[in-house]
């Protein structure tokens, strides 16, 4: 796929992007580069290949999903301006 100038000058216009001549012709040949770039990724035997997250195979260390900080609900509650059942009451803003 290649970009003609017209072709920028369209995605700049909808992109809102005001582009002179200059800039458009330099743009395509990024653009173009870009695009043939993704053409010969797409052109690569990917068969028998499995998808992987990550380039090499890392682990994440975890730590153990324990409570550390003490419940304080009740405080918190104490100075809230509404609670109600355990709950927050905030102004209705939606209609």
């Amino acid at each position: 796929m290649s970009l003609s100038i017209d072709d920028v000058k369209r995605i700049a216009k909808l992109a809102r992007i005001r582009v002179s001549e200059d800039e458009a012709a330099g743009y395509q040949t990024r653009l173009n580069g870009i695009f043939g770039l993704i053409e010969s990724m797409q052109a690569v035997d990917t068969a028998g290949v499995e998808p992987m997250s990550h380039a090499q195979d890392l682990a994440q260390r975890l730590r153990p999903d324990a409570v550390t900080e003490p419940n304080r609900r009740e405080a918190f509650q104490a100075i809230a301006p509404q609670v109600e059942d355990g709950l927050y009451l905030v102004p209705k803003v939606i209609e």
